[in-house]
């Protein structure tokens, strides 16, 4: 990004803070040194779950006054000042039942007291960001005709786990054949996702910052090759995956600005940006619908993207971007994360502040089905398997009840057909130890599920995992201990197990351990089929590790 671009978006935030800084009638009085703590708190750590304009969608509202109307038109309300400080301060540290971690094992007492008095103020609103801004920030650093004709190394690409060192701002490629880092890229804060281009050779990531990286593995060490922003908080990026369209262009959302860019798959060079501000599946216009996942259809050349707080499901046509063409299916509020059911025809996301799965087909382009589920769901990609009763099955967890639901859906296997009456339906819910699961993960060559809960505040649920048996699901799960199978020693924070990924050959699962900022972490690996411990890697590079993802099974959507 030029000086230029920086001095404007300097000058922008300068002119918000001010005028934030006159409209915050009956909030507790702050230096301006701890509102820039409290903004830079709030970015990495709360933003994601109730917004930049803290409306809320997974998180509650966090604005200082509000007001809602029921359906029989009573008024309730609420907001930060009538919490009050001591009782924020509460909230903060301990979390909450429904799905918020505690922070006082991850902020201090004075962090603490700063976010409770920072989040009763009126929320400062960051700039906009243009296509003009998008361009000043994009860095071409090898252009493609200089990069290699062939891979360059003799690494098993396939079996590669690109990881997330959160705190750390940098990405961990892991050598899962030989279980030893391959290289540390710097890459944007708290990576979200790691995606995969066409071929397997490039990986994409996005970082909450809104820095998209672009890394070549065919060089002899991986390479960084291009960079852009997309914005000032992001979660999602995918290629165009369509035949014919193989990696030609890169598709990125932002949660601010709320918009979605497009991109070159290859340069990263900026195309288009198109804004999801709008009205909800209520009518209401909010003007912060975040884009949350976005994945590319097989079927079509398109992109399902998905809008958090408008419960639109938009279907993108990248075919020509000239003239885009976007298809917008009604669902439910507060979509955010999913994944493909087996057939890689329906693509079901959770709307987890509604409770509900939608699932859409991305073949007559409409929505298949509403499912309600337990209290917030949050998948991550799911899980698929063949249900010994209710044949294919897709998985979700849940952030705020003690439940797996297993949701059956179509298959056009003549075999299958006696399964058809219990498609969109909830066939069974598995019991777990408590709320806070993030993660569920399978492999089409396991018998097993695992289901992660790191966002439970006990601590035994907390750094453990579980693993159900598929073949006979009423059995109760086996709880795995991650945290003392690593052998690292027991601090006041949490280790949070979490994000369990298969290897590619389906017979190892990395799990994240995710200690303090300030602790040692690890990637800890179990045999899949014996449960037994098989490896702990851990190194003074490995910080606050999140998702892992294997390059064969996210290039071609396995789980």
């Amino acid at each position: 990004m030029t000086t230029r671009t920086l001095t404007r978006l300097a000058l922008a935030l300068m002119a918000t803070f001010a005028a934030g800084a006159q409209a915050q009638t009956g909030a507790p009085e702050m230096t301006q040194a701890e509102i820039e703590v409290g903004k830079k708190i709030y970015f990495e750590r709360c933003a994601g779950c109730h917004g930049v304009l803290r409306k809320g969608a997974t998180g509650k509202n966090l604005e200082p006054h509000w007001s809602k109307k029921d359906k029989d038109g009573n008024v309730t309300e609420g907001g930060t000042l009538k919490l009050g400080t001591n009782r924020l301060e509460k909230i903060i540290a301990l979390g909450t039942e429904g799905g918020m971690v505690n922070y006082d094992d991850i902020l201090t007492k004075e962090e603490i007291n700063v976010m409770a008095r920072y989040i009763q103020r009126t929320p400062d609103v960051p700039p906009e960001f243009g296509l003009k801004d998008m361009q000043a920030s994009w860095k071409l650093l090898v252009p493609v005709d200089q990069r290699p004709k062939k891979q360059m190394n003799k690494v098993n690409l396939k079996n590669i786990f690109a990881i997330t060192l959160r705190d750390a701002g940098k990405l961990a490629l892991v050598d899962g054949d030989t279980k030893q880092i391959w290289k540390i890229l710097d890459t944007g804060y708290a990576v979200h996702i790691s995606r995969l281009s066409a071929s397997g050779r490039y990986i994409y990531t996005v970082g909450r910052d809104g820095l998209v990286t672009l890394i070549d593995m065919w060089y002899e060490e991986p390479k960084t090759v291009a960079t852009v922003k997309l914005g000032a908080d992001a979660r999602s990026v995918d290629t165009s995956k369509f035949k014919g369209f193989e990696d030609k262009y890169l598709i990125g959302g932002t949660y601010w600005p709320p918009q979605y860019s497009i991109m070159d798959g290859e340069t990263l060079e900026p195309k288009k940006i198109v804004s999801t501000r709008g009205n909800t599946v209520d009518g209401e216009y909010h003007p912060e619908p975040r884009v949350a996942s976005i994945v590319a259809s097989m079927t079509k050349p398109e992109w399902v993207v998905n809008v958090k707080e408008t419960g639109q499901i938009m279907l993108v046509d990248y075919s020509d971007i000239k003239n885009l063409k976007t298809t917008t299916i009604e669902s439910a509020k507060f979509l955010h994360d999913g994944g493909w059911d087996q057939s890689k025809r329906y693509f079901l996301v959770a709307a987890n502040a509604s409770h509900k799965i939608a699932a859409v087909d991305t073949k007559t382009g409409k929505l298949a089905a509403l499912v309600d589920t337990k209290k917030i769901p949050h998948p991550g990609r799911g899980a698929n398997f063949v249900h010994p009763t209710y044949g294919p099955v897709w998985a979700t967890g849940h952030l705020g009840d003690a439940a797996i639901t297993l949701i059956s859906t179509p298959s056009e296997k003549k075999a299958d057909a006696k399964f058809k009456q219990y498609n969109w339906k909830v066939v069974q819910e598995l019991k777990t130890g408590g709320a806070g699961n993030l993660f569920v993960k399978t492999h089409p060559k396991s018998t097993h599920l695992w289901a992660d809960m790191p966002m439970n505040p006990e601590r035994e649920n907390a750094e453990s995992v579980y693993v159900y048996d598929m073949k006979d699901l009423n059995k109760a799960p086996v709880k795995l201990n991650v945290a003392q199978d690593s052998g690292l020693p027991q601090t006041k924070a949490l280790r949070r197990a979490t994000h369990p990924e298969y290897n590619m050959a389906g017979d190892e699962v990395w799990i994240s351990l995710w200690g303090g900022k300030t602790d040692q972490s690890a990637i800890v690996i179990y045999d899949d089929k014996t449960l037994k411990l098989k490896k702990v890697i851990t190194d003074p590079a490995i910080v606050t590790p999140t998702g892992k993802f294997n390059v064969y099974n996210t290039q071609h959507d396995v789980y």
